[in-house]
C-alpha cells in the first residue's frame, strides 16, 4: 500500500500545477478536467490494487474479483462518458489527468523495483 500512496501523492503534486498552468490556455473546463481525470486515475489505481490483493494467494481468480474488475471498468467508462456528454469536462483534460497518474505509476514502480532488486 505504501507504493500506491506514494503514487497518489506524487500525482497530486504534479496535477495541481498542471491544472494551474492550464488556466493559461483559456479553455473553459480544462483545469477541472485535469483534476477530475487525475482523481479518477488514482481511484482506479486503488481499486485495481484492492482487486489484485484479493487474487493473490489463490490458485485461480475467483468470480468476485473478475466481476469487480469488469464492473470497475464499466463504471469508469460510464462516469467519463456522462461527464463528457454533459459538457462538464474536457476530454483532453481527463486524458491529461490519467496520463499524469500513469506516468507516476511507471516512475514510482521503476524506483521501487530498483530499490528492491540490486
Amino acid at each position: 500500500m505504501n507504493l500506491i500512496r506514494g503514487i497518489a501523492w506524487n500525482s497530486v503534486i504534479v496535477l495541481l500545477p498542471a491544472a494551474g498552468l492550464s488556466l493559461l490556455l483559456h479553455r473553459e473546463n480544462l483545469p477541472l478536467s485535469i483534476l477530475i481525470g487525475g482523481i479518477l486515475g488514482i481511484l482506479n489505481l486503488r481499486a485495481l490494487s484492492w482487486s489484485i490483493r484479493g487474487i493473490i494467494g489463490t490458485a485461480y481468480p475467483n468470480a468476485k474479483a473478475l466481476f469487480f474488475s469488469q464492473f470497475r471498468f464499466v463504471i469508469l467508462a460510464l462516469i467519463i462518458v456522462l461527464l463528457a456528454y454533459s459538457g462538464f469536462v474536457d476530454i483532453i483534460g481527463i486524458m491529461a489527468g490519467f496520463t499524469v497518474v500513469f506516468v507516476q505509476v511507471l516512475v514510482q514502480s521503476a524506483r521501487h523495483a530498483g530499490k528492491h532488486n540490486p
